[in-house]
């Protein structure tokens, strides 16, 4: 990398966004950090914004958009709120990179406006390609811009598939630790709490997406976001389950032979690898040790009683909008499980439900995609009680 490059932080407040800061930090000379943007988190946007000194932040909740003005008003850097926002700041001209760090479907649109505004996107946003892939990676296309996967299991994928790009990809697995409900019943489900859910083997994740692991939902989104990635049909990919997460995926090529990425579960590393590539930039991240893991194990996934996984391959096998409403859905209930509205069965069930009875319609247009959120968020609050 010989010049700085222009880097946007969509949610710079969230685990992915704080320890983007972080690899940013590391590398002064290697990036210019240009917005930070959160969504209620006003205090630690401001912290971040006198430390870092952006050109301009954004604030999402208009509630707090005097606080964080009036706070950064000596530091020379300009203060906007709104979601509209979010769609503007990204345009930049200075801007190369926008990691996508927002959760959920909020980060749809403005990942759409960096796309039209020729931007590199380092996309830790999954729902973006879950809820519109076929829109986004058709854009993208459109404006020959590129979409770095941030996501661990995807970057491993990308990682694997570096020098390989001209060869077929027979099949891929995206590994999965199995959650804090490795091994569990139903009936054991049924009386799982918000804390026990929270408490991820393995990695440190905002609570959205550590529910997510629990049920299996994150595993996937991220399936249908590997089919609009690496442009595959559902039955090349599969999920296995590796409980050390040393391995992070794999791509098996039709010739038989299969390429893994491997290395301890650490974010920065495929942040890191978004921001900067082709290069690998050094790092003090910690090294693997294999005398630490004499032993890798894999087990089969079991989607009959984590049965968001199975609804995640049925949304791909629909097309269209399923996705799109299963999305939806599952904030919906996940938000309403950690204020302990729902139990943690009701999330599938409640997920099902919504795609099922949620109109899917085929080669959508944003409003479409956009109609389909609103219809599908109706139907699963109508479920909670």
């Amino acid at each position: 990398m010989s010049t700085k490059r222009g880097i946007a932080i969509l949610g710079s407040t969230g685990s992915i966004g704080t320890q983007a800061l972080e690899v940013i930090e590391a590398h002064p000379d290697k990036f210019d950090l240009l917005v930070l943007t959160a969504n209620f988190n006003g205090d630690l946007l401001i912290k971040q914004a006198k430390k870092f000194k952006p050109q301009s932040v954004v604030i999402v909740d208009e509630n707090q958009y005097e606080k964080v003005k009036q706070a950064l008003w000596d530091d020379d850097i300009l203060v906007y709120t709104g979601e509209k926002s979010l769609c503007d700041v990204v345009t930049y001209s200075d801007i190369d990179v926008v990691l996508t760090a927002l959760v959920g479907y909020a980060g749809l649109q403005p990942t759409l406006a960096a796309i039209d505004s020729g931007k590199s996107i380092a996309l830790a946003n999954k729902e973006t390609l879950v809820c519109a892939g076929e829109l986004v990676t058709a854009a993208a296309k459109q404006k020959s811009v590129n979409i770095y996967p941030v996501d661990s299991e995807h970057s491993a994928i990308f990682q694997c598939l570096v020098g390989e790009f001209h060869n077929k990809i027979e099949k891929i697995y995206l590994t999965a630790s199995g959650g804090p409900f490795r091994g569990w019943n139903a009936e054991r489900l049924a009386s799982v709490t918000k804390e026990q859910a929270l408490k991820h083997p393995n990695w440190e994740m905002g609570a959205k997406i550590t529910i997510d692991s629990a049920s299996l939902m994150n595993k996937g989104l991220e399936v249908i976001e590997a089919k609009w990635l690496f442009n595959l049909k559902p039955d090349q990919i599969d999920v296995i389950v590796h409980p050390q997460s040393i391995i992070h995926s794999l791509v098996q090529f039709e010739d038989g032979s299969m390429k893994a990425q491997m290395g301890l579960p650490d974010m920065k590393l495929p942040i890191q690898f978004a921001l900067t590539y082709p290069d690998r930039l050094p790092s003090n991240f910690p090294r693997f040790n294999f005398m630490d893991y004499p032993q890798l194990t894999f087990e089969q996934v079991d989607k009959e009683t984590f049965k968001n996984l199975n609804l995640a391959y049925t949304a791909m096998e629909m097309e269209g909008t399923a996705a799109c409403a299963l999305n939806a859905s599952n904030e919906i209930v996940v938000d309403a499980f950690l204020k302990d509205k729902i139990k943690f069965l009701d999330l599938a069930n409640i997920n099902e439900f919504v795609m099922n009875e949620t109109k899917n319609i085929l080669k959508p247009n944003l409003d479409d995609y956009i109609q389909v959120d609103t219809e599908a968020r109706c139907l699963a609050l109508s479920k909670i009680d």
